[in-house]
């Protein structure tokens, strides 16, 4: 795997037990982290790479990239009530694949929402699973236990990883 690149890797409060690595269903090893503030523009480029289908099916509308307002929302985190994981590959340039996360959900500041988001080339392989595990298993040792998730009713493969999960 990749030497950590990112300086706020250091900062106070960052939860460097969270990192490692994951063995997909078809051997591949892919790393998995905390996302960090400077993920914002590899957020973006992550939102490219995705089909206009997997865009719908996250945000619900279509986006030709994430706009860097929201890039910036998701990628600042308290790593406490509002996390998120991100998947990458050992590339060089390690770029994102997967995001996993959860944050608040306003009306109920005990339940968290969950959302994931896997690049269209890495669906199938057993990655959304892996991280919605490793975000839930973060949410517990952090005393959170209450979930809820948006999801369209035609999105058999969320639905399906969600019902596998309860």
């Amino acid at each position: 795997m990749p030497p950590d690149s990112g300086a706020q890797s250091n900062e106070p409060g960052y939860p460097r037990e969270l990192e490692g690595g994951a063995s997909l269903r078809d051997g591949t090893i892919v790393r998995i982290r905390p996302i960090r503030p400077d993920d914002d523009v590899k957020l973006i480029e992550f939102s490219r790479r995705l089909s206009p289908e997997t865009v719908y099916r996250r945000f619900f509308r279509s986006l030709p990239a994430l706009p860097l307002e929201w890039a910036r929302h998701f990628a600042n985190v308290d790593y406490r009530d509002r996390l998120a994981l991100v998947a990458e590959t050992d590339d060089p340039a390690a770029a994102l694949i997967a995001v996993a996360r959860y944050e608040a959900v306003p009306e109920h500041e005990a339940v968290k929402e969950v959302a994931l988001l896997v690049e269209d080339r890495w669906q199938g392989h057993g990655l959304g699973g892996t991280l919605l595990d490793r975000l839930l298993d973060a949410a517990a040792a952090r005393g959170i236990h209450e979930f809820q998730a948006d999801v369209l009713a035609g999105n058999r493969r969320m639905l399906d990883l969600l019902l596998r999960r309860t």
